[in-house]
């Protein structure tokens, strides 16, 4: 029987017989096919040198079982008759993860997304455990400290508005403990710097923070109101950053809130304190007795960081002019104990603990309290006046305090006869303020005969009003105008204002934007004819160059010198309605028109109240009588009658609304030919009642 190999040429043995020595090769080598390719070149036969692919492998060739030669895919895969690639890698394959002979190392690499960590992310997070644990807790002290122990200084600005910003969406109670937190952590944890760059990051957020809570402005405005009060933040802080907030944003209408709704009002301190259910929930008696207590047990240990740290618990920063007042008392009753109050005292206000307007004013409770305390200490004058100097030379008392209380009578000996003036003048203005009742104030001064004191009223009346809203600012303008007419010289005036600039320095430590307001409020004194414009040259000849009160009349002058000056200053503080001239000219046309055509005084005199425009009344005076010229018709001077007894329209209004129809006389007779014949008799008329000051008839006299 014929082998297989009768079929075949010799030039197939010889490629069989090749191929036949490259399987043994490949088979015994534990390398990968793809490098023994590389490392041994396979032999084809050179027959007569027409080899087919002679310039390849022979792997890129197969020969099918009929002999035809064809030519395949590269590394042997595919093609009718092969037998596939040398190592299969079809997606069908799988690792089965259950095989015995599975190895991880086989699994394909898979590339993961590693998280970045942020910092400030981190920190943030921190921070709101923390806070969340301290609503819990109300441990002020492990949160001190979990804070303090997370370091990272840098980021605290962020505690701040975290802090605020989590109470704001809270309970009173957590409002309360986060005002008092704030407190803990400042100066000790938190940076003074950081605390006001906290703050301004709340303000820039405002907006943001209004989408969610509803009442945001309003509690924002408390918290920075509560900040001052507790002095962590100085008063300018709200002037400052007002300038760098856009005047549509919530965080302007913030700052305005807080100056005008918390920060204005009278005994603003103990309403802020106590807004939120207050810190300490104790009455004045307590804490009288509590920091009477702790001044003793510090006078026998000695251990000033403990008083301090007392001093800080108690949480009423804005009684602390108790613990002043009551250190000197005790330093004056026992001499052993005075370098150690002393010592208290420095260390308290250098550590910002007490704050300099409450040191200044602790030292003057002190002061006006020295003729009751000499009768226990009959060297207590002595004494006050050997603490003074030495407190201001150490820097923990301000140097103005000397100033200022010589300049309220004779310092610390101050005369009994003016602290009773000025007990009876405070009493006489707060009736005012609510009353509205000038003729009744002029009738209270009268009574009390003191006439030599009417520059301190002034001071008093404006220190008090700059304290209040712009109701009582524009009722203390009226009244001044009516003083000046009815019992206060020109000199009294300028004497007032000489002592309220003197002091404008400590006026500004309790008041904010004080400055400004004393620039209005003479600036306004010489637009209703109460001072000249000389008279702001004399008052500033009067105090120290380039001091606060310099600056305020410079301001002064320079809003009476702008352009419109009179209708903007008189619309200062609203002018009770803030309407423009032209519009409360055109009321008071209207409701004396409506007078003429038959109706009824009260409701005329209402009306005119109802303009709130008293510094505007010269007007209704000069048009009723104008209108009274002109219809022929007397009725107008029962009106004013009427209106002058009831203190609607006062003397000095009258004198100058009769005053400016005399100045517009000429063109008045144009229309009405008897003019001059009709004023005469109007001004006799109301010379008779006792509507004019007693200088206007002389006055006309010298014109005419």
């Amino acid at each position: 029987m014929a082998t297989s190999e009768a079929f075949l040429t010799e030039e197939q043995r010889e490629i069989m017989k090749l191929a036949t020595q490259n399987v043994e090769i490949l088979s015994s080598s534990p390398k990968s096919p793809s490098s023994l390719l590389a490392e041994h070149h396979l032999r084809v036969p050179a027959a007569s040198g027409k080899a087919p692919n002679a310039g390849n492998a022979g792997r890129h060739v197969r020969r099918s079982h009929s002999g035809k030669c064809i030519r395949v895919k590269k590394d042997g895969g595919g093609g009718k008759g092969t037998w596939g690639k040398l190592l299969d890698t079809d997606g069908d394959s799988h690792i089965d993860r259950n095989d015995p002979n599975y190895d991880s190392g086989e699994e394909p690499y898979e590339l993961v997304e590693a998280t970045i960590s942020n910092p400030l992310d981190d920190y943030k997070k921190a921070v709101t455990s923390i806070i969340e644990e301290y609503f819990s807790t109300g441990d002020v002290e492990v949160a001190a400290s979990d804070l303090r122990e997370l370091g990272s200084s840098q980021y605290h600005p962020f505690v701040i508005k975290r802090l605020v910003s989590m109470a704001m969406d809270r309970h009173d109670k957590e409002k309360e403990m986060a005002s008092v937190l704030l407190s803990t952590l400042y100066a000790d944890v938190i940076s003074p710097s950081h605390i006001k760059d906290g703050f301004v990051i709340l303000l820039e957020a405002a907006d943001d923070l209004a989408v969610d809570i509803l009442d945001a402005v309003d509690i924002l405005a408390l918290f920075l109101a509560r900040a001052v009060v507790d002095d962590i933040l100085p008063p300018v802080f709200l002037t400052r950053a007002k300038k760098t907030l856009v005047d549509s944003s919530k965080g302007f209408q913030v700052i305005q809130t807080a100056e005008k709704s918390y920060l204005s009002a009278p005994h603003h301190a103990e309403l802020v304190e106590r807004r939120w259910g207050g810190s300490t929930h104790i009455t004045v008696e307590e804490v009288k007795k509590k920091i009477a207590d702790l001044l003793r047990e510090y006078v026998e240990n000695g251990d000033a960081f403990e008083a301090c740290r007392c001093i800080r618990e108690l949480g009423v920063s804005f009684f602390h002019h108790e613990v002043v007042k009551r250190a000197l008392i005790l330093s004056m009753e026992s001499r052993s104990a005075e370098p150690f109050m002393l010592k208290l005292l420095k260390e308290a206000s250098e550590e910002g603990l007490i704050s300099s307007s409450q040191m200044t004013k602790g030292f003057a409770r002190l002061a006006e309290s020295l003729d009751d305390l000499a009768l226990d200490i009959p060297s207590a004058k002595k004494l006050f006046q050997s603490l003074v100097p030495k407190a201001i030379s150490e820097g923990w008392l301000d140097a103005s305090f000397m100033k200022s209380s010589s300049e309220d009578g004779q310092g610390q000996t101050e005369d009994i006869k003016l602290r009773k003036y000025k007990g009876e003048i405070v009493t006489i203005i707060h009736e005012y303020f609510l009353s509205d009742d000038i003729p009744e104030l002029i009738r209270s001064l009268e009574d009390l005969g003191m006439p030599e004191y009417n520059p301190i009223f002034l001071k008093k009346l404006i220190t008090l009003a700059m304290d209040r809203k712009n109701r009582e600012k524009e009722m203390a303008s009226v009244l001044l105008s009516a003083l000046h007419v009815e019992i206060f010289s020109t000199d009294d005036i300028v004497s007032g204002f000489v002592m309220l600039l003197e002091s404008a320095e400590d006026t500004a430590l309790d008041i904010l934007d004080a400055s400004n307001e004393l620039a209005l409020f003479l600036a306004r004194a010489v637009i209703d004819d109460v001072l000249v414009p000389l008279n702001l040259e004399e008052i500033g000849s009067k105090l120290t160059p380039n001091c606060s009160g310099s600056e305020t009349v410079s301001m002064a002058r320079s809003l009476v010198a702008a352009r419109h000056a009179g209708e903007r200053i008189l619309r200062c503080w609203g002018g009770g309605t803030g309407w423009a001239v032209e519009d409360a000219k055109d009321k008071i046309m209207k409701l004396l028109e409506e007078f003429e055509s038959g109706g009824v005084v009260n409701e005329a005199c209402q009306c005119i109240r109802d303009l709130g425009m008293p510094f505007f009344n010269h007007e209704v005076v000069k048009k009723a009588l104008v209108m009274a010229m002109e219809k022929k018709n007397d009725r107008m001077l029962d009106l004013l009658q009427a209106c002058f007894n009831e203190g609607l329209i006062t003397t000095n209004q009258m004198t100058k609304g009769l005053a400016r129809i005399k100045e517009g006389l000429d063109d008045l007779a144009l229309d009405i030919p008897n003019a001059e014949e009709k004023f005469s008799f109007y001004v006799e008329y109301a010379q008779k009642k006792g509507w004019l000051q007693s200088s206007f008839g002389s006055s006309l006299a010298a014109t005419a």
